[in-house]
């Protein structure tokens, strides 16, 4: 087993797989998460984490409790957990040896919640775009554009990131207003894009009432989280969600999800860089720019399993 060392966090077991099924190591997982650590953690500062976990012999789980054993330098905040009726303490991911101890922790899917610990107000609103099966990914894309044409009515601008294999989650960055007004506005402007074209996109929250048009959700804001930009997803190599600012077109949007492995090197730069340290180190990832499939976006990833949630540990 090779094991490692960076920034005085021990990395354990690089050289086995992630997890069932995942043709990815540990290592590869956790030279990702240090390439683009720059860009990441901003998104996840200050912000109460919630992880998914993958597990060789389990399927993926949910994590909000900080694990034992955990070091004295990670961060946590107390939270009251309305599943467990009880007092949690969330980990705040505000720093790059946080980051890597969640990855040696096989942290695969990093969930924020629209708002800081300690502040009393959302700092965003979304709306999720959730398309019928079956559906080709440029209906998503249409109604991206209903959205940001609500959105300029009201004087707003939004930021457009995959969601999972199919959707869109187009973020609004708000300020100065309780939880109360933001999602009555989150609703307001669901209503205003089904109202631009009530045959392409919808509110009902049925499915069965859709009709096979694309549900624009707007029970996420407030006290809810999404996956943040650049969260790895536990498919089948595990691929990448990754915001494009503003930008709603076909080709920009397809080619969002990436394997682990390659985006890095894509995104060039610091990143670039550091992926390549990272495949230098001995660290045990492995890195495979040239391999067929890898960082296709139009692949049909298959789920690892339905996650559970977890706050024991």
């Amino acid at each position: 087993m090779t094991d490692d060392e960076r920034d005085g966090v021990r990395l354990t077991s690089l050289d086995q797989p992630l997890g069932d099924g995942l043709d990815v190591t540990k290592g590869d997982l956790v030279d990702y998460l240090d390439a683009v650590a720059d860009r990441m953690v901003p998104l996840l500062a200050g912000r109460p984490l919630s992880i998914k976990r993958v597990r060789p012999g389990q399927a993926p789980f949910m994590q909000r409790n900080v694990s034992k054993g955990a070091p004295d330098w990670v961060r946590t905040v107390p939270m009251w957990s309305e599943g467990s009726h009880r007092e949690i303490a969330q980990v705040l991911c505000d720093d790059r040896r946080t980051l890597l101890w969640l990855g040696n922790q096989r942290a695969v899917e990093f969930h924020v919640p629209f708002f800081r610990a300690g502040e009393g107000e959302p700092t965003g609103l979304v709306l999720d775009l959730d398309p019928p099966e079956g559906a080709d990914f440029e209906v998503v894309v249409r109604v991206a554009r209903l959205v940001r044409r609500a959105l300029e009515d009201s004087g707003l601008q939004g930021a457009v990131k995959t969601s999972g294999s199919k959707g869109l989650h187009v973020v609004v960055p708000v300020g100065g207003s309780p939880f109360e007004d933001v999602a009555a506005a989150t609703r307001a402007l669901a209503a205003r894009t089904e109202r631009l074209d009530p045959e392409l996109a919808t509110t009902a929250y049925i499915k069965e009432d859709r009709g096979g048009r694309v549900f624009v959700d707007s029970t996420r804001s407030g006290q809810g989280t999404i996956v943040a930009a650049y969260s790895p997803d536990p498919s089948r190599p595990p691929r990448v969600g990754a915001g494009r600012l503003g930008r709603t077109r076909r080709r920009a949007a397809r080619g969002l999800h990436r394997d682990v492995r390659v985006l890095p090197h894509r995104m060039g730069g610091r990143a670039a860089r550091a992926a390549a340290a990272a495949g230098r180190s001995g660290g045990g990832g492995t890195h495979h720019p040239d391999r067929p499939g890898a960082g296709d976006a139009r692949g049909q990833a298959p789920q690892a399993g339905r996650a559970g949630f977890d706050e024991r540990e």
